[in-house]
Protein backbone atom coordinates (compact mmCIF):
# COMPACT_ATOMS: atom_id res chain seq x y z
CA UNK A 1 0.00 0.00 0.00
CA UNK A 2 1.62 3.21 -1.16
CA UNK A 3 0.69 6.87 -1.36
CA UNK A 4 3.08 9.33 -2.96
CA UNK A 5 2.37 13.04 -2.68
CA UNK A 6 3.95 15.53 -5.06
CA UNK A 7 3.54 18.99 -6.53
CA UNK A 8 4.43 21.15 -3.58
CA UNK A 9 6.61 24.19 -3.93
CA UNK A 10 7.04 27.89 -3.29
CA UNK A 11 4.32 30.29 -4.44
CA UNK A 12 3.45 33.91 -3.74
CA UNK A 13 0.36 34.85 -1.78
CA UNK A 14 -2.66 34.91 -4.04
CA UNK A 15 -1.20 32.28 -6.31
CA UNK A 16 -2.28 28.73 -7.09
CA UNK A 17 -0.79 25.30 -6.75
CA UNK A 18 -2.02 21.77 -7.35
CA UNK A 19 -0.72 18.88 -5.29
CA UNK A 20 -1.22 15.29 -6.33
CA UNK A 21 -1.18 11.93 -4.61
CA UNK A 22 -0.48 8.78 -6.58
CA UNK A 23 -1.89 5.75 -4.84
CA UNK A 24 -1.78 2.02 -5.29
CA UNK A 25 -5.14 0.63 -6.30
CA UNK A 26 -5.31 -1.40 -3.14
CA UNK A 27 -4.94 1.74 -1.04
CA UNK A 28 -7.61 3.81 -2.67
CA UNK A 29 -10.00 2.23 -5.13
CA UNK A 30 -12.88 1.73 -2.69
CA UNK A 31 -11.74 4.10 0.01
CA UNK A 32 -12.38 7.66 0.95
CA UNK A 33 -9.34 9.90 0.64
CA UNK A 34 -8.21 13.02 2.40
CA UNK A 35 -5.66 15.79 2.62
CA UNK A 36 -4.19 16.98 5.88
CA UNK A 37 -1.47 19.51 6.62
CA UNK A 38 0.99 20.20 9.37
CA UNK A 39 2.86 23.42 10.01
CA UNK A 40 5.92 23.52 12.30
CA UNK A 41 4.87 23.33 15.94
CA UNK A 42 1.27 22.56 15.06
CA UNK A 43 -0.89 19.46 15.10
CA UNK A 44 -1.71 17.79 11.81
CA UNK A 45 -5.02 19.27 10.70
CA UNK A 46 -7.75 18.31 8.29
CA UNK A 47 -7.91 20.11 4.95
CA UNK A 48 -10.27 18.23 2.62
CA UNK A 49 -11.74 14.79 2.03
CA UNK A 50 -13.65 12.93 -0.66
CA UNK A 51 -15.58 9.69 -0.91
CA UNK A 52 -14.62 6.60 -2.88
CA UNK A 53 -16.64 7.70 -5.95
CA UNK A 54 -15.54 11.32 -5.92
CA UNK A 55 -18.62 12.64 -4.15
CA UNK A 56 -19.36 14.12 -0.74
CA UNK A 57 -16.42 16.54 -0.54
CA UNK A 58 -15.59 17.93 2.87
CA UNK A 59 -13.51 21.04 3.54
CA UNK A 60 -12.03 22.77 6.53
CA UNK A 61 -13.57 26.18 7.03
CA UNK A 62 -10.18 27.80 6.51
CA UNK A 63 -9.93 26.54 2.92
CA UNK A 64 -13.56 26.44 1.84
CA UNK A 65 -14.08 28.33 -1.41
CA UNK A 66 -10.36 28.33 -2.19
CA UNK A 67 -9.36 24.65 -2.34
CA UNK A 68 -10.93 21.85 -4.40
CA UNK A 69 -10.38 18.15 -3.83
CA UNK A 70 -10.87 15.68 -6.65
CA UNK A 71 -9.83 12.21 -7.67
CA UNK A 72 -9.29 10.22 -10.83
CA UNK A 73 -10.19 6.62 -10.08
CA UNK A 74 -8.88 5.43 -13.44
CA UNK A 75 -5.36 6.53 -12.56
CA UNK A 76 -5.73 6.19 -8.77
CA UNK A 77 -4.71 9.80 -8.27
CA UNK A 78 -5.96 12.29 -5.70
CA UNK A 79 -5.67 16.04 -6.28
CA UNK A 80 -5.92 19.20 -4.26
CA UNK A 81 -6.25 22.41 -6.26
CA UNK A 82 -5.29 25.35 -4.09
CA UNK A 83 -6.20 28.87 -5.19
CA UNK A 84 -5.87 32.27 -3.50
CA UNK A 85 -3.12 30.88 -1.33
CA UNK A 86 -2.23 32.64 1.91
CA UNK A 87 0.96 32.53 4.00
CA UNK A 88 -0.99 30.63 6.67
CA UNK A 89 -1.47 27.79 4.17
CA UNK A 90 2.26 27.06 4.47
CA UNK A 91 2.67 23.48 5.70
CA UNK A 92 3.59 19.94 4.74
CA UNK A 93 0.57 18.47 2.97
CA UNK A 94 -0.21 14.79 3.46
CA UNK A 95 -2.59 12.56 1.56
CA UNK A 96 -4.29 9.68 3.29
CA UNK A 97 -6.59 6.77 2.51
CA UNK A 98 -9.54 6.19 4.81
CA UNK A 99 -10.43 2.79 6.22
CA UNK A 100 -13.93 3.03 4.76
CA UNK A 101 -15.60 4.34 1.61
CA UNK A 102 -16.08 7.91 2.83
CA UNK A 103 -13.73 10.68 3.74
CA UNK A 104 -13.65 12.12 7.22
CA UNK A 105 -12.34 15.12 9.12
CA UNK A 106 -10.94 12.73 11.75
CA UNK A 107 -7.37 11.67 11.00
CA UNK A 108 -7.94 8.59 13.17
CA UNK A 109 -10.20 7.21 10.44
CA UNK A 110 -7.32 7.03 7.95
CA UNK A 111 -5.19 3.93 7.77
CA UNK A 112 -2.60 4.85 5.16
CA UNK A 113 -0.52 8.01 4.81
CA UNK A 114 1.79 9.44 2.20
CA UNK A 115 5.12 11.06 3.01
CA UNK A 116 4.00 14.67 2.53
CA UNK A 117 4.90 17.50 0.19
CA UNK A 118 5.99 20.96 1.31
CA UNK A 119 3.89 23.97 0.30
CA UNK A 120 5.34 27.38 1.11
CA UNK A 121 3.40 30.60 0.49
CA UNK A 122 5.39 33.81 0.63
CA UNK A 123 3.82 37.14 1.54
Amino acid sequence: VQLQASGGGLVQAGGSLRVSCATSKRASSNNGMGWFRQAPGNEREFVAAISWNGGSPLYADSVKGRFTISRDRASNTLYLQMNSLKPEDTAVYYCAAARGPYGSTDKGRYGYWGQGTQVTVSS
